[in-house]
């Protein structure tokens, strides 16, 4: 006959939650530091080389088909890190892990910097980014780190699904103590009762297997995310067949 099982292997679970919690939060924290080195310092390292090569300081590189293959390698870096960072960012914000310094930004001037930023892969992929400034400084509340992630994120977005040829226009308005972000693309739009999934971290546009535009979903989940812990709102106009336009909406600061 068979000894009975020890009491705490029958009932031990419970007891073990709080330790189990713990333990998962450390292997969490973990995960993001060696994330944060192994891939971040190998990736700094290509796209800081490439950026070297492609100014050529030590003379020509030589046939122009190398100039060309330096700066795709320059902007899979880019979007390679981007990726990364974004993952980091998901998992740091929904461990209650976010550290947003609330200050009063220029957000008309972040929105250029970060359309500079991109300037480069908008021309490689044929599109403009068309933005007119408003007349005055438009201030808001927010994260300067976090603006600039979400506002690179909605264009990533944008490029990913514009066909060539096609325009991406942002505007910031002010009504109301608010301001509003809006990047609206040209491309096939969304469906209206796909977009409560696709603010799930990793899912994506169209079949897995047939999709026409690259990227992990993690924009608007990593979007999502930043614009809440900013105290804003975060919103899509699906835009089925017409092409889509995302909007931020943040606090004045005025």
């Amino acid at each position: 006959m068979s000894s009975p099982l020890p009491k705490t292997a029958a009932v031990g679970a419970g007891s073990d939650e709080p330790e189990a919690a713990l333990r998962a939060d450390r292997q969490r924290r973990a995960f993001l530091r060696m994330m944060s080195h192994e891939l971040r310092t190998p990736l700094n390292s290509i796209i800081g080389f490439s950026d070297i090569l492609s100014g050529e300081p030590n003379g020509p590189l030589g046939a122009p088909q190398y100039r060309e293959y330096v700066e795709i390698i320059r902007t899979s870096g880019h979007r390679l890190l981007s990726m990364v960072n974004a993952a980091l960012e998901i998992i740091r914000l929904e461990s209650g892990g976010a550290d947003l310094e609330q200050q009063t930004i220029a957000l008309d001037d972040l929105v250029e910097e970060m359309i500079q930023a991109v300037a480069g892969e908008a021309r490689m992929r044929e599109l403009r980014i068309e933005f007119t400034p408003p007349t005055s400084t438009v201030l808001v509340i927010g994260d300067t780190r976090a603006l600039k992630m979400v506002v690179e994120q909605l264009l990533q977005n944008a490029m990913t699904w514009s066909p060539p040829g096609t325009a991406i226009r942002v505007r910031v308005l002010e009504e109301k103590g608010l301001v509003r972000l809006e990047i609206a693309d040209e491309g096939p739009g969304v469906e209206p009762l796909e977009l409560k999934r696709l603010m799930l971290p990793f899912e994506q546009g169209e079949d897995a297997l047939s999709r026409r535009g690259e990227g992990a979903g993690l924009g608007w989940p990593l979007v999502r995310l930043l614009v809440r812990e900013m105290a804003g709102e975060f919103q899509i106009d699906p835009g089925l067949g017409r092409g889509l336009i995302a909007r931020v909406t943040l606090r004045s600061a005025a």
